[in-house]
């Protein structure tokens, strides 16, 4: 389900520009379809407003299943014994949504936990909001185009130098860097949420489901009136 609500926050921003500042904090999950969906229809809603705004993104986790494995496992089995029969009728959809973007919807490879991925896009935030929000297209389309397992270090690691993050293989190959701030933000932003993607937009505005371009459109305008 889609839909957008109004918070009572005060949020009233500008940036150094001169435009209105736009913070938008993106919960989503790295192996959700229709969070890499969301973030494809959000940028081209940036790119046809970058003139007007200056925007400020920042991701936070959300695992779909916190205990899937860590070794990964076939993305197919998995959907099957997940969804049954639907994961046909889900596959198909998204196949579709994907085109519509100009993408293919690959669902060969494995699926499994996404905590390293989560671990990693944190990592990022530290070197700039921007290497985040580039890392988290890399891995999207690995996942999703290419046959990336989430899991797969290497994947990970080479996502991360593709964007410019330095230190990520030193950084994963301890288990525990960054896994106390993956939690605290697991806690403080997916704790009151139903499912990804969700936005919220000058802390005001909240939308969720994979939005088209137009939605993200009307809501900065809204939020940029403040």
């Amino acid at each position: 389900m889609n839909f957008i609500v109004r918070l009572n926050l005060k949020s009233s921003m500008s940036s150094s520009s001169g435009k209105k500042l736009i913070q938008i904090d993106v919960t989503a999950d790295t192996v959700c379809p229709w969070c890499f969906v969301g973030k494809k229809n959000l940028d081209k809603a940036i790119a046809q407003s970058d003139t007007k705004y200056d925007f400020q993104i920042k991701w936070h986790p959300y695992m779909l299943n916190p205990t899937a494995p860590k070794e990964g496992v076939v993305k197919k089995d998995y959907y099957l014994n997940r969804f049954g029969p639907r994961s046909i009728q889900m596959e198909s959809r998204m196949t579709e949504m994907f085109k519509g973007l100009d993408m293919d919807y690959d669902t060969s490879g494995l699926t499994g936990n996404t905590l390293d991925s989560h671990r990693l896009i944190y990592f990022a935030g530290t070197q700039g909001l921007d290497k985040q929000h580039k890392l988290a297209e890399e891995l999207c389309l690995g996942y999703f185009t290419q046959g990336k397992y989430i899991g797969d270090r290497i994947f990970l690691v080479e996502a991360a130098k593709k964007v410019g993050v330095e230190g990520a293989a030193e950084f994963l190959e301890n288990p525990n860097n960054g896994l106390k701030e993956v939690n605290e933000d697991l806690k403080k932003h997916s704790a009151h949420i139903s499912g990804v993607p969700h936005y919220v937009i000058n802390g005001k505005y909240q939308l969720s489901g994979g939005q088209p371009a137009e939605n993200f459109l009307k809501t900065f305008k809204a939020a940029a009136s403040d």
